[in-house]
């Protein structure tokens, strides 16, 4: 399957509100950034941020310095679209993880529910290795996946469970966790879908 072909026909033929994913306002990664004290100066990525509300609220909140990597260069597209000249505020990166190459270290990196479509090895650990070089010492990832209850598909495409054991051991030896939790999204078509999140350091 081509990948990024599949990503360009969702985000050209469904509005924000049709997928599942869509949250009008991201409060659990705003927790997180408020319980890790991430500072307004900080380097983020929002990793698979297609054209979610995260990087808006970020910018409310007056950060400075956000990248919003996604595959679908049309996510991205209706993202900039959205916040008219605010869109310059911020680093825009079409890319596959897989395939990014960082050109500086982040001090939060932002992943929900992009890891979980990685099920082969070889991409599994190209994006781990790909996250422990581009992350600062002492620096966060906070990652969000579909739990051991939650879906098998999205999208059409089969997707990787974590528990929070699963994910735990998933990032070691490389990252250390220092909180996890299961949480329940609520889809704009009323299902109810269970995520594991896991915060890491490095």
């Amino acid at each position: 399957m081509d990948k990024r072909k599949h990503w360009e026909n969702i985000y050209q033929t469904k509005n924000l509100t049709e997928v599942s994913w869509y949250q009008p306002v991201p409060q659990t990664s705003l927790d997180l950034m408020k319980q890790y004290k991430i500072p307004l100066e900080a380097k983020i990525i929002d990793v698979g941020g297609g054209d979610s509300f995260f990087v808006d609220e970020l910018l409310k909140l007056g950060y400075s310095n956000i990248s919003v990597l996604d595959i679908s260069k049309e996510a991205i597209s209706k993202a900039q679209k959205r916040l008219g000249k605010d869109a310059e505020k911020v680093n825009w990166i079409v890319s596959d993880v897989t395939d990014f190459k960082p050109v500086f270290q982040y001090d939060f990196w932002h992943d929900r529910a992009a890891f979980h479509f990685l099920t082969e090895e070889k991409d599994i650990q190209k994006y781990l290795q790909i996250a422990s070089e581009a992350i600062v010492k002492n620096g966060i990832l906070a990652i969000g996946t579909f739990s051991e209850t939650g879906p098998t598909k999205c999208s059409g495409i089969e997707i990787k469970q974590y528990s929070e054991k699963s994910l735990e051991e998933r990032f070691k030896p490389s990252f250390q966790l220092i909180n996890s939790f299961l949480i329940d999204h609520k889809t704009p078509f009323e299902t109810i879908q269970n995520f594991t999140f896991g915060v890491f350091t490095i």
